[in-house]
């Protein structure tokens, strides 16, 4: 496949995962912030910094505005910067329309209506009117997405772009909420059990991962449980290691090692040395005096491994962030 194509396609997988993500994060945290005792601030500003929007956010709204729960969810859901909710569903819609020959109807379908939804009337009313069920719709609607891209698109190159997309966002994403969680949270809650609790258990729902975590680690929810469950559980998909491993298998399939005539053998090869390095890490790495370094250099990792797979596939020397 042309390389235009194989970079709409990898571009749609990352902005829809994105855009469920960013849903995934203002609905946990609207929840949270009604729930505990923490203050509008310690529960908001963590995900402007998750959306890597700190110092954007607060030169245009001022410190007091990351208090603002309502200022902060405006911001990810509607602003015109490439951070928002509204932008992700955007890109991810204009990224399929530049491949329709390549997407299913029932995929490009689910896409189009979100978007349409989204920037339209009904969109701002539900928004205004129940922000749960606001931020539900699009993380059905995305999920719904994705599973229609798995269950009607033929299982080849097109999909394998799609889905190394999804996986490598799905990385950074899940790393940057569980670091930030523990730097900017963790030190608050250490000093109220209940809090503490709560706070996990809302990281965990933010991944999706409360009811599998439980299933694997029955009793009182602990950081350093949650911290090795969502860095280590090889069978979560939305674990660090489950995703690097998917992506590293997506790129492979595209690029095998072994054929040196083709392009992309230094993103196969730094892809496959992550998964290697992640597979290696152990529970003492999710412990809270380790555990930033090893999330920093997986997010370094994957933003490098992304850049480098458009280069190297793509031709692309500059890249959406």
């Amino acid at each position: 496949m042309i390389s235009r194509v194989a970079d709409h396609c990898f571009w749609f997988g990352r902005y829809l995962e994105r855009a469920e993500s960013c849903a995934r994060v203002l609905q946990v945290t609207s929840s949270l912030a009604l729930d505990t005792e923490l203050t509008q601030e310690q529960c908001w500003l963590p995900v402007i910094i998750v959306a890597g929007e700190e110092a954007r956010f607060l030169e245009r709204h001022g410190e007091k505005a990351s208090a603002d729960g309502e200022a902060v969810q405006r911001y990810l859901t509607w602003d015109e910067g490439m951070a928002s909710l509204r932008h992700a569903v955007c890109a991810a819609r204009e990224n399929a329309r530049s491949i329709r020959e390549v997407v299913s109807l029932e995929a490009w379908e689910a896409v189009n209506e979100l978007y349409l939804w989204i920037t339209g009337k009904a969109g701002r009313e539900a928004y205004e009117a129940h922000r749960y069920g606001f931020y539900l719709h699009v993380r059905r609607a995305v999920q719904l997405s994705l599973g229609l891209l798995r269950s009607t698109m033929l299982h080849d190159t097109p999909l394998d772009f799609i889905w190394l997309g999804v996986m490598l966002e799905r990385t950074g994403q899940t790393a940057r909420v569980l670091d930030v969680h523990h730097h900017v949270l963790a030190p608050v809650a250490s000093r109220h059990q209940v809090v503490d609790t709560a706070l996990w258990l809302a990281l965990l729902r933010a991944c999706s991962g409360f009811e599998p975590f439980m299933k694997r680690n029955p009793g009182r929810v602990t950081g350093a449980a949650v911290a090795s469950f969502l860095l280590l559980e090889p069978s979560f998909p939305r674990s660090i290691r489950f995703c690097v491993h998917a992506a590293h298998d997506c790129l492979s399939a595209i690029r095998p090692p072994g054929a040196s005539s083709l392009p992309g053998g230094e993103s196969v090869a730094r892809l496959g040395e992550l998964d290697e390095w992640v597979r290696q890490r152990g529970v003492a790495d999710a412990q809270a005096g380790s555990i930033h370094a090893v999330l920093t250099h997986i997010v370094d990792e994957t933003a490098f491994i992304g850049n480098l797979v458009s280069r190297e596939l793509f031709g692309v020397s500059a890249v959406p962030a």
